[in-house]
């Protein structure tokens, strides 16, 4: 997944064509800095309807549209700097009471947008899974995203998590329920279900909990998103709308998170 045009290929190959901000805070972010235990960063993308209202837009759908130029650049920096996992929170379980036309729209974007990259996924060793109730979604759209599942299933470098009729509630009923099964087959000891089984049973395991987690557009909630897995990550809010978000400001909140003791509910 590359911003528009070939810019962040040639970027690699001549790191001139990058910002002196951007270069600054790149040589900044260091993956053996103790804070990243898991080198997994989690997105809430918030903005897209406020944006499009901010540029006088009547239909709100077109800030959804701008979305995808700043999930390219969010993930092309994320696998260039060695990120191992990075969960966006693209549609929630509540995001269906939306109004039709603008569910629809979304379910038609996340298809092509699925399509569309799966050739930069592939060249670039990236990895693509998808969290949540994905039985609610359109057929369509399921199919392309078990595809790319698919197909970049052996990939070794960033795993993308798109998290889509995703809730955080549901996700850990899930998990409490699968384990219930095992225990009434008598598969499983209740006293043997510590925090490290259960979260074994959650959507995602392999990714581990985020180290940092990212929400834009000046809302300070988590609003019911990976609700086991938050537990002690780094929380950092911007003002920025996601059509606005850039790699940049994925960078700022980096270098911020580094800069951070992280306790764990001990001492510093």
């Amino acid at each position: 997944m590359n911003p528009s045009g070939s810019h962040s290929e040639k970027a690699k190959k001549n790191p001139g064509l990058l910002s002196a901000r951007q270069q600054q805070l790149e040589e900044q972010v260091d993956l053996s800095h103790p804070n990243w235990k898991t080198r997994h960063i989690a997105i809430t993308m918030d903005g897209n309807r406020r944006w499009a209202k901010a540029h006088g837009f009547a239909d709100l759908v077109k800030g959804h549209e701008a979305a995808p130029v700043a999930v390219r650049a969010v993930v092309e920096t994320a696998a260039r700097l060695g990120l191992k996992g990075l969960t966006l929170y693209a549609f929630s379980r509540e995001n269906w009471s939306r109004p039709r036309r603008e569910v629809s729209a979304l379910m038609r974007l996340f298809r092509r947008v699925v399509i569309e990259e799966r050739t930069e996924m592939m060249e670039n060793n990236i990895r693509f899974i998808a969290s949540g109730r994905l039985e609610d979604i359109p057929d369509p759209v399921r199919r392309e995203i078990d595809m790319s599942r698919e197909m970049t299933g052996s990939n070794t470098g960033l795993t993308v998590n798109l998290a889509v009729s995703y809730s955080g509630r549901e996700e850990i009923l899930d998990a409490a329920r699968a384990l219930a099964r095992q225990a009434a087959a008598g598969a499983l000891d209740p006293n043997d279900i510590t925090a490290d089984v259960f979260a074994r049973h959650l959507y995602a395991p392999e990714l581990g909990d985020p180290d940092l987690f990212i929400r834009t557009s000046g809302e300070h909630r988590i609003s019911n998103f990976l609700l086991w897995q938050l537990a002690y990550s780094e929380i950092y809010f911007t003002e920025v709308l996601w059509p606005d978000f850039r790699a940049i400001h994925l960078l700022e909140a980096m270098v911020d998170f580094q800069k951070r003791q992280r306790r764990f509910g001990g001492s510093s």
